[in-house]
């Protein structure tokens, strides 16, 4: 197929960690053989010019390319962009906060009504966020399906646990919706070890000079595997969480996870893996912390419940959507 990928996050020399999910699945697709032109967005930056700049490259790359099928990654303004611009059967894939931003920002749900209506299939990366968006958006019923972004096991490989600890590590942007500041107290009252962040955002001065905390900032995305490896547990309890990728990350490199259990952590992450936890309850945190540094460290469990979810085996199944989609546009 000649696939057209359309996404506003995607790595580049600048932001080499922006939206790293959507480069794995291009490459695990251009690995079975597809060709993909891209028009993406490679950088970090405000305003709305930049969606100037993705429609004009996303018609040009339409008229050059002439895709079998568009494949855009987030529903507005990506997908609505993708939408418009070309005449090609188009898959898009919901991430999370396109889909919370229906009802809350004005024009939002009209516009991802007409996503929905125009797409073929929509991809959906947790059963969590297809109830969401099926909730908000009726016309995405019978029409989405859950497949999430996977993870390279190659990349992410079990490594032995650090000598001293415990150690955790939290990957995750330092705002509020990651609830960062609830971790950080619940660490404090665990009395020992490390808690590693990284990551960076506004909240950043209210984690500075704690004690047993250390900030990492943002680190290259080929890092990850190291500070992953380098801890016993890594911790995502967000206020809500539509996926979880970090912790899909750090399950394949054989860690423990400690996790929200509002989102699409509950559809991964099996019991002797990890713990689930009310994101707003303290004390369940700081027995979860505890709790999770007594599981075995690298932990076969959460290894083996990320293997279900390997990178190429996703990637196969949007093929096999995007094959569909095909098809369909040919019929009509």
């Amino acid at each position: 197929m000649r696939i057209l990928l359309v996404s506003q996050m995607y790595p580049g020399p600048a932001d080499p960690d922006l939206g790293v999910f959507v480069r794995g699945l291009e490459e695990a697709l251009a690995a079975r053989g597809h060709v993909i032109e891209r028009a993406v967005l490679d950088r970090r930056s405000s305003g709305k010019r930049k969606y100037i700049t993705l429609s004009a490259a996303t018609l040009q790359a339409a008229r050059r390319f002439r895709p079998d099928v568009v494949y855009a990654h987030f529903l507005v303004p990506t997908g609505l962009i993708a939408a418009l611009v070309g005449r090609a059967p188009l898959v898009v894939t919901a991430h999370g906060r396109d889909v919370r931003n229906v009802g809350w920002l004005p024009g939002i749900g009209a516009a991802t009504r007409l996503v929905v209506r125009r797409a073929a299939t929509v991809i959906a990366v947790s059963d969590y966020l297809r109830r969401e968006l099926e909730t908000k958006v009726p016309d995405a019923r019978n029409k989405t399906v859950v497949i999430d972004s996977g993870v390279d096991l190659k990349r992410f490989a079990v490594t032995p646990a650090p000598a001293d600890g415990p150690r955790y590590l939290c990957i995750a942007s330092l705002i509020q919706r990651k609830n960062v500041l609830r971790l950080a107290d619940a660490f404090a009252r665990v009395g020992k070890g490390t808690l590693t962040f990284v990551g960076d955002g506004p909240l950043r001065p209210e984690l500075e000079g704690r004690e047993g905390v250390e900030l990492a900032g943002r680190v290259p995305y080929d890092s990850v595997p190291e500070h992953i490896g380098s801890s016993h547990v890594v911790c995502q309890p967000s206020l809500i969480e539509p996926f979880g990728q970090a912790l899909l990350e750090a399950m394949a490199c054989g860690r423990s996870v400690v996790a929200t259990r509002i989102g699409g952590p509950p559809e991964f992450v099996p019991p002797e893996a990890g713990l689930l936890v009310d994101p707003a309850d303290e004390d369940a945190l700081v027995a979860a912390l505890r709790a999770a540094a007594e599981f075995p460290c690298p932990n076969p469990v959460a290894r083996a419940a990320a293997e279900a979810h390997d990178v190429r085996a996703q990637a196969e199944k949007v093929e096999r959507v995007l094959q569909h989609a095909t098809r369909q546009g040919h019929a009509r």
